[in-house]
């Protein structure tokens, strides 16, 4: 995301050029001015507005108009029933860095359990859709799709079902809804996680947008990390194959050493 990018090479520049005063003033000054125009523009630049023009999931659905979003995926040596489970499975222990990000996320804050303060062993999923997140979809084997209110205007309510998500278009509002969708390959089990994010007027548009391109770096590992926390528990429920054939005893142990995952273009 270029925004995002050219945000933190602002940042980064500003510190560099703050480190700089102490030996190379001029130099520093020049950086500082650099980077303090570079993270303005970052987070002047103007959103775009996304349309899903044929409505192929059920995210399409339910998000059809976005401004904001992210999209990764895996293809991985496993059947999509293994890959089904492991994506209602997976802790956020077995997410590597994730607990360490959403700590930097809250500001090292405590608080209640939520997405971004779980639990080591529980199901990742299971703890979002009892901490305010909706299960808004569940296309067994297909499909699996949660979402909530991620900007309220003072006054405001968190949706409470699916056709109360939908329906959330009042200003101040900005709706986020994240999925996990499924599909049968020849390699094995394509994952795919998509995040939309609706912001509902121009004033939360131009408000969550600098908010998006400050965490869209550590989100966007997030979520890869997820899909290849999945990878690992789906690939464990199979064993080597015969020849000739997929797999073979899907739900015994299978030798890690031996599986293999295509990385696709998003996440190269």
């Amino acid at each position: 995301m270029f925004a995002s990018a050219l945000l933190y090479a602002g940042l980064s520049a500003t510190l560099l050029g703050a480190l700089l005063l102490f030996v190379r003033w001029k130099a520093g000054l020049i950086l500082i001015g650099g980077g303090v125009v570079a993270s303005g523009v970052a987070l002047l630049l103007p959103v775009r507005r996304q349309t899903a023009v044929v409505r192929e999931t059920t995210l399409d659905e339910l998000v059809p108009v976005w401004q904001f979003s992210e999209r990764h995926q895996l293809v991985m040596r496993s059947p999509c029933d293994s890959a089904w489970k492991a994506v209602h499975d997976v802790t956020a222990g077995e997410i590597t860095g994730f607990r360490t990000l959403t700590w930097l996320r809250r500001f090292g804050r405590p608080g209640p359990e939520n997405l971004l303060n779980p639990p080591a062993h529980e199901p990742i999923l299971r703890v979002a859709t009892r901490t305010g997140f909706l299960l808004l979809g569940d296309q067994r084997g297909h499909e699996l799709v949660i979402g909530t209110a991620v900007m309220m205007p003072p006054g405001g309510r968190h949706p409470v079902n699916r056709a109360d998500f939908v329906s959330l278009d009042q200003a101040g509002y900005a709706r986020a809804a994240l999925n996990f969708h499924l599909k049968d390959e020849p390699a094995g089990c394509r994952v795919t996680t998509e995040t939309r994010v609706f912001a509902t007027d121009r004033e939360s548009e131009r408000a969550f947008s600098r908010y998006w391109r400050a965490i869209y770096p550590g989100s966007a590992l997030i979520r890869r990390m997820w899909l290849r926390a999945i990878k690992r528990r789906a690939e464990r429920m199979i064993v080597p194959a015969s020849p000739g054939e997929r797999f073979a005893n899907p739900g015994a142990p299978y030798g890690s050493s031996r599986a293999t995952v295509a990385l696709l273009p998003d996440d190269a």
